[in-house]
Formats: C-alpha cells, sequence, structure tokens
C-alpha cells in the first residue's frame, strides 16, 4: 500500500507513531487491549475484558487466551505489565502517556497467568476507551525496537525509514489469518506519485486519495472507499505566541473561515461543517453551542482592538498533512483578505513539517482521527499531551477535565465535559471547520475493504484484504 508522507524519522515503536505510515505499521505489528470496530464501538482484542471497583480505582483485566507473539511466546501479565509502563515511563514516555497518567506504575499487579490488577492514582470512569487507542501496542517483556515483536497479523521483516517497509503473514495469530503472503508499505510524500502508483499497479491501496482526482481514479477502473468520520484537520494557532497569546485574534481568526466553502471545495464535498469541536461521536459532544458562521466585519473589530488591523502572518502547511489540507489553506488565504489578515501560505514537504519544528509552528494545521473526548484531550489539549500544538494550558479547562475523568456518574461527567468544551469553543487554539470524509482507493482486483470511522483503508486493517 501506499502510505501519505513519511520521513527519515519514521518508526516502527508502537508507542510513538506520528505519521501516516507509522500508523499503518503500528496497527499491522501489534494491538492493544481493546480497538473500535468500524462503526466505533470498543471491542476487546488482546484484552478479554475490564472490570472496575465501585470507586473506579482498582481495574481487573482479563486476557485472550492463546494470544502468541510473532517469536511464539504466549502474552501473559507479565508482558502487559511492562507494555503499560513502558508508555507511562516519565524518563521516555509514549504517546499514550498523557492518557493513561491515572495508573499507578506500582500497583500494576499480577494476578495469574491471564489477569492483571490495574490500580490508579485515582478514579477513572473511562479507562477502557483509553486503552482502546491504537499506539498502546501490548509488546512482549524486554522489548527492542530495532527487533519489533508484536501479536499483530504481520511480522516484521524490513523497514527502511521514509522508504518502505515490508511484513510477512503470522501465520500462528490468534485470529482470522491475513489472506495476503506479505505486505509492503511504502512512503509517498508526492500526492500524484501516490495516485500514478496505483494506477500503474505499482501498489494495491493507498490512504488519502486527493480529492480532486476520485472521478480520475473511478474512470481508470480503481475503486474509492469513503467513510463518514470524526477526522479533522485543523489550522493550529499557538496561544502562547504572538499574534495568537490575545483572545481576540484567536476568534477573529475563526471568524474569518468560511467553513460551508472549505467543506464544498477543499473537501470537494466529502465532509460536514465543524463548529470548533471536535470528537463528535462522543456522547458528551456539545452540539448545543451555536454554530460558528463567517462575521469579517467582527473579525476586523476584534482585530482593530488587539492592535492587529491589518495583520501579515504565515501558514505553514504540506501534503503530508493529508488530503485537502494546502487547498484549505491557500483557501483560508482568501477568505482572511475580507478581514485585513495577509495570510502567506507556505508549503514544505512531510519530512520538514513533522521534523524537527513540529509542534512549534505559530500557525500550521495538523490532522487527528476520530476519537471520544477525553482521550483526544489526553492527546492534545493538555500541558503534558504529546501533540499539544497549540500549547493550550488553560487552568480552569484542565481543572474540568480532571474532575470530569474521576466521575463516575454519567450525566455529572457529561455535564463538566460540556462545560469544558465551551471553554475551548469561545478561547481555544484550534480552528476546527469540518469533519472530512476518510477518502482512499484500491485496485479492482482487491477486495475487503469497508468504511470505517477509524483510521485510513478500514483502520489501516490489512488482514481482511484478498487479491483476485
Amino acid at each position: 500500500m501506499g502510505a501519505t508522507g513519511g520521513s527519515a524519522k519514521d518508526s516502527v515503536d508502537p508507542h510513538n507513531p506520528v505519521t501516516y505510515p507509522d500508523q499503518a505499521r503500528v496497527l499491522n505489528l501489534y494491538e492493544p487491549l481493546f480497538t473500535r470496530s468500524p462503526a466505533y464501538e470498543i471491542q476487546p482484542l488482546v484484552g478479554e475484558s475490564l472490570e472496575t471497583s465501585k470507586d473506579g480505582q482498582v481495574w481487573t483485566l482479563r486476557l485472550r487466551e492463546g494470544v502468541r507473539f510473532h517469536n511464539g511466546k504466549t502474552v501473559d501479565a507479565d508482558d502487559v505489565i511492562f507494555s503499560l509502563r513502558r508508555i507511562i515511563d516519565p524518563k521516555d514516555p509514549g504517546s499514550g502517556a498523557s492518557g493513561l497518567a491515572m495508573i499507578d506504575p506500582a500497583e500494576l499487579k499480577k494476578i495469574d497467568a491471564r489477569t492483571v490488577q490495574i490500580g490508579l492514582k485515582y478514579p477513572y470512569a473511562l479507562l477502557k476507551d483509553q486503552l482502546a487507542q491504537y499506539a498502546l501496542g501490548i509488546v512482549p517483556v524486554g522489548f527492542d525496537v530495532r527487533k519489533p515483536i508484536g501479536t499483530g497479523p504481520f511480522a516484521f521483516e524490513s523497514f527502511q525509514p521514509g522508504e518502505q517497509s515490508s511484513f510477512k503473514r503470522f501465520d500462528d495469530y490468534w485470529g482470522e489469518k491475513a489472506y495476503a503472503d506479505r505486505l509492503v508499505i511504502i512512503d509517498f510524500p508526492d500526492d500524484n506519485a501516490k495516485v500514478n502508483a496505483l494506477l500503474s499497479g505499482q501498489v494495491e491501496a493507498i490512504d488519502n486519495l486527493p480529492l480532486s482526482q476520485i472521478d480520475v481514479v473511478k474512470a481508470a477502473g480503481a475503486q474509492v472507499l469513503i467513510s463518514e468520520t470524526g477526522s479533522w484537520t485543523p489550522f493550529t494557532m499557538r496561544v502562547d505566541a504572538a499574534p495568537f497569546n490575545d483572545v481576540r485574534v484567536r476568534q477573529a481568526f475563526r471568524l474569518a473561515v468560511d467553513r460551508p466553502q472549505l467543506v464544498a471545495q477543499a473537501l470537494n464535498g466529502q465532509g460536514r461543517i465543524a463548529n470548533d469541536l471536535y470528537a463528535p461521536f462522543d456522547p458528551a459532544y456539545a452540539a448545543e453551542l451555536p454554530q460558528r458562521h463567517q462575521d469579517l466585519d467582527q473579525a476586523k473589530s476584534l482585530l482593530k482592538a488587539a492592535g492587529h488591523a491589518d495583520l501579515r502572518i504565515e501558514l505553514v502547511t504540506s501534503t503530508g498533512i493529508g488530503s485537502g489540507a494546502v487547498d484549505a489553506a491557500e483557501l483560508f488565504a482568501g477568505q482572511a483578505r475580507g478581514a485585513g489578515i495577509t495570510v502567506e501560505v507556505r508549503k514544505v514537504d512531510s519530512s520538514t513539517f513533522y521534523g524537527d519544528q513540529y509542534l512549534g509552528w505559530t500557525f500550521a494545521q495538523d490532522f487527528w482521527f476520530t476519537r471520544g473526548y477525553l482521550p483526544q484531550v489526553a492527546d492534545g489539549s493538555l500541558p503534558g499531551s504529546p501533540y499539544n500544538e497549540t500549547h493550550w494550558a488553560d487552568k480552569t479547562f484542565i481543572s474540568l477535565i480532571k474532575r470530569a475523568g474521576r466521575e463516575l456518574d454519567d450525566a455529572k461527567r457529561t455535564d463538566l465535559l460540556k462545560q469544558a468544551q465551551k471553554i475551548e469553543y469561545d478561547s481555544g487554539g484550534h480552528i476546527i471547520w469540518g469533519f472530512r470524509n476518510q477518502v482512499d482507493a484500491y485496485s479492482s482486483k482487491v477486495t475487503g475493504f469497508v468504511p470505517d470511522k477509524n483510521l485510513p483503508l478500514s483502520n489501516y486493517q490489512f488482514r481482511r484484504v484478498s487479491i483476485g
């Protein structure tokens, strides 16, 4: 398959995937304890069940029987404890560490070979949701990323960062075994090269089909896979850096956006309008907040009051962010002129965007997949989050999130989360203008892909794919 972007910093570390190729690799090499179905319902994977004490502070995890690693070893409680401690290691935390901050590493206890007691530092209501994140793969005790071993349907063969990686079918896989003998993931920083690779038969599938190429690909006889998701490609404003350290500027930029135009043109209609809030499938999603619309006069007024009339700003973008990102950046630049904002769009390659300056850009874009609200906050909206691209650190927001995580009553927790969303809606650093459909493509020879609310190409579940 052809994956969008990639760079020399590509990784096979199960606990630190950043780019699309990283994500495709870890979802086939490794497996977390739980996962999400195509309809976004939590399902058991390496874990079989998870039960909590009445106070929500001690959880009991039961492992699926007969799950084997690629080296033949059966997964047991020691491996789970090792994996969780590796993720939350304060000296070298994984990307999921923030979401598992409630776990007390000293209170991870082996009850028997298939049972782990997970003690928390404080009660937490949604532990199973946190454990269903894709960057929490279970690995064997003593795991060495130079010799990656997991429980996934494909086992490691080779890896060339920024180029390609290959994997062979794991015949001792506990579930339905892969149909394909081998999986090869090729990095494609250039969209045209990626589409040409599909049409020429170099690859059987590609993620993030450029939306302008849907009709071209169909006319050539290939298949287009469209999934309605909660994925979003925000504009990111660093709230700790001028000019966005003034909330009036952030509000003005949100009011400069013509959301219907962005969905219609940047997404080619493949999506729906958003309202500066993420996690639309979460039960606590604050759908009652007024839909924000473009208001250029109000945007101008706010900028003038902030001392930033006739503002000039650089917007950094890349095709490595995914379908529609560069188009959205260029469209926004045109929209913002109506508010007196001059936006200079700087397009860089994927290796530069996700290089040393990643998370440091003052004004940029990024991509996020479907998540529940609290897991998304843990990954991107707290001071300790691994991908806090806006440098958001609102004290009241943080307090509400802490209280919500500890609240066992669903109604009370929902109320706290709605209060937190209102703060982000009013003063956050994201411009969330739309939720994009995930649009991928594959050869007419291939079967097994289905629409999925998760990651591209049916959550990269290539074990289900067969080639006729």
